[in-house]
């Protein structure tokens, strides 16, 4: 597994200040896609424990609210494993911090991976370039939702806290 880039902070994934990684390797290729140097599986960095370590570590300061996990497609099956743990030591070492994940996978498709145990918030579904809108907030177009994914398994159904279609 592999990753593109760390963002020591960063305030345009997510609420607040955040620390950002960007996971490398996606197979959706979506047209004009935002991040499109992330598509590879060869590009990049090795993702490896030390990097786990260096993103905990930024993610110490108070300042610091939570850690986006971006791409690239972190819920790719050569990913999935990586973004685990890298979610599994951020939960147990900052449990009051967020844990944001973008994803092109749909929440329901998602249902049953143990990384989900650890997200709070999964922004889903494919960027959709005819549906881009810059006035949405943590989306790119607007069939992406933000789902509360702590409430989504407790409550046993996808619980959707922001639809990204400001036209609604």
């Amino acid at each position: 597994m592999r990753y593109n880039k760390i963002r020591k902070m960063d305030i345009s994934n997510g609420p607040g200040v955040r620390v950002s990684i960007f996971m490398q390797g996606c197979t959706f290729n979506c047209k004009n896609c935002f991040n499109p140097e992330t598509h590879s599986f060869t590009g990049g960095q090795e993702f490896t424990d030390e990097t786990i370590q260096k993103v905990l570590s930024l993610c110490e300061p108070d300042y610091i609210v939570g850690l986006s996990i971006l791409g690239g497609e972190p819920m790719h099956p050569q990913n999935i494993d990586g973004t685990e743990k890298l979610a599994r030591m951020f939960k147990e070492k900052f449990p009051n911090k967020t844990l944001w994940v973008w994803s092109g996978f749909l929440f329901e498709n998602l249902k049953g991976k143990k990384v989900l145990n650890y997200v709070d918030f999964l922004v889903d579904g494919q960027f959709v370039d005819e549906l881009k809108d810059f006035r949405l907030k943590y989306c790119g177009s607007k069939n992406q939702r933000i789902i509360d994914v702590q409430k989504s398994l407790k409550e046993g159904r996808t619980v959707v806290i922001q639809e990204c279609d400001v036209s609604k």
